[in-house]
């Protein structure tokens, strides 16, 4: 159940801050999920540091989400890794991707990366008019607001 949560909520979010542990540095990326793989894929282009860090090999990996309207935070780890599946690009080229790619699918720049998901830690929130419901009911009886679910997964 709470994976369902977890790929349902993530469904309607296009970008978080990824990086590897070796390298530390974090940017903003569009992903692309596979739930029933447990990856989640990124187009990105030669050059780029994501590309040189797992260029001799999958590197261990963090994606961060931080997505109130999308009602979900998470912290996503696993292994990054260079991919040349056609197909999965194919499936996933969309005109935002276009846009960064003048010659298209077919730009020798384009890199495909795939992150092969271990474990995640979740914040899915309730949002909205619950969100100042439960922080107003809070404030009046003294108990803690429930304002979503805290649960870590495991793929």
């Amino acid at each position: 159940m709470e994976e369902q949560i977890f790929w349902k909520r993530l469904d309607g979010i296009n970008a978080g801050m990824l990086g590897t542990r070796d390298g530390m540095k974090m940017v903003p990326m569009s992903h692309y999920a596979d739930p029933d793989a447990r990856v989640l894929w990124f187009i990105t282009a030669e050059g780029t540091d994501l590309v040189g860090e797992v260029q001799d090999g999958a590197k261990e990996a963090l994606h961060i989400i931080a997505d109130a309207s999308g009602k979900l935070f998470a912290q996503i780890e696993g292994r990054l890794e260079l991919s040349s599946d056609r197909e999965k690009l194919d499936e996933i080229w969309s005109s935002v991707a276009s846009a960064w790619f003048d010659e298209g699918k077919e730009d020798p720049d384009l890199r495909l990366l795939r992150l092969n998901l271990t474990n995640a830690e979740i914040w899915s929130t309730t949002g909205g008019i619950n969100f100042l419901y439960q922080i107003a009911k809070a404030n009046l009886t003294g108990d803690e607001p429930d304002i979503g679910d805290h649960f870590r997964l495991t793929f």
